[in-house]
């Protein structure tokens, strides 16, 4: 069923095919190699050039079009306020399930946007280092809600994004790495006052609750411009995890220092079900109960079919 069409013409989504959006590319110019793809994506999430034809030239002109007109109306803003000159980011929030491949369209955007020549400074951040390390997770009985929203550091996430927002330079963000699974420390990322800011996390949509006093609490996604749900059926989002588990268990895992070593000299048998297991006890709960639930907020759905191409694209009214 599609979600989008469910409400007919009262629907705030125009929904486009495949081929109906790849015709909206117009003359945009192929700026990526296959070269460049395969430096791009993950192991776990193909994209082919045809793809990137199809679905991202189209949405990095949209995009395009939007940061301008972004960029236009806060200068005419800074001239009614007789204000400084100054910059503010054109912040994109990229949300979806663990599996989606929201990290290859991500690194996708951030090149295909980095080529226009209104936005040549593109930077890209994941939520992932705003998780507050294994050693709080497991003090607080927190390890098994990893990638929940209370497994991050919200006000610290709010207060980067907001300083983003004000234009501040040289903001830092804290790396997280996906070998040993956990918050590297007193290591950080720079963000310069960059032209677009790609911020890619599982929950990034995700509303707090508002205060019954009415006092202002900012949502995440109170500082994005744009924001894209990388959708797919929760039976291929399984494939594609217990997929790519596999593959790990062949390669990252076999690293001593990996927090998931203790998988590596799994029988197939066992990998698998203990990749399932993880996913019905963790990422499945997440996806239905906090990302799943934000799709709606998005202003771009992509949905994915079973070959991981996207097969419709859904974008918000303006």
């Amino acid at each position: 069923m599609n979600p989008f069409r469910d409400n007919g013409d009262l629907s705030p989504f125009r929904v486009f095919t495949r081929e109906e959006w790849a015709a909206l590319r117009a003359d945009t110019p192929m700026t990526l190699t296959v070269d460049d793809l395969v430096k791009l994506q993950s192991s776990h999430d193909p994209i082919s050039i045809e793809e990137v034809v199809a679905i991202y030239l189209p949405l990095s002109r949209l995009l395009s079009l939007y940061a301008a007109a972004t960029q236009g109306l806060f200068k005419a803003t800074q001239r009614f306020l007789l204000a400084e000159d100054g910059k503010v980011p054109y912040i994109i929030g990229l949300a979806g399930s663990v599996s989606a491949g929201k990290s290859t369209t991500a690194r996708v955007l951030k090149a295909l946007l980095s080529r226009w020549s209104n936005t040549p400074k593109v930077e890209l951040i994941t939520t992932d280092g705003f998780l507050y390390p294994n050693a709080v997770l497991q003090a607080d009985g927190l390890m098994e809600r990893k990638g929940f929203p209370e497994s991050y550091d919200g006000t610290a996430l709010i207060r980067f994004l907001s300083e983003i927002k004000a234009g501040k330079g040289q903001v830092q963000a804290p790396v997280y790495s996906h070998l040993v699974y956990d918050v590297v420390p007193n290591e950080y990322v720079t963000v310069d006052r960059p032209d677009i800011l790609i911020v890619e996390g599982l929950n990034v949509l995700l509303p707090n609750r508002l205060p019954r006093d009415g006092k202002s609490i900012p949502f995440v996604s109170d500082f994005f411009d744009f924001s894209i749900y990388l959708d797919a059926d929760e039976d291929q989002l399984e494939r594609w995890y217990v997929e790519r588990f596999m593959r790990l268990r062949e390669t990252a895992f076999r690293d001593p220092r990996s927090f998931f070593s203790k998988y590596a000299t799994l029988t197939d048998e066992e990998a698998v079900q203990t990749a399932k297991g993880i996913w019905h006890r963790i990422n499945l709960p997440n996806l239905q109960e906090n990302i799943l639930p934000t799709r709606p907020r998005a202003d771009l759905v992509l949905t994915k079919g079973a070959s991981h191409r996207i097969e419709r694209v859904a974008l918000r009214k303006l």
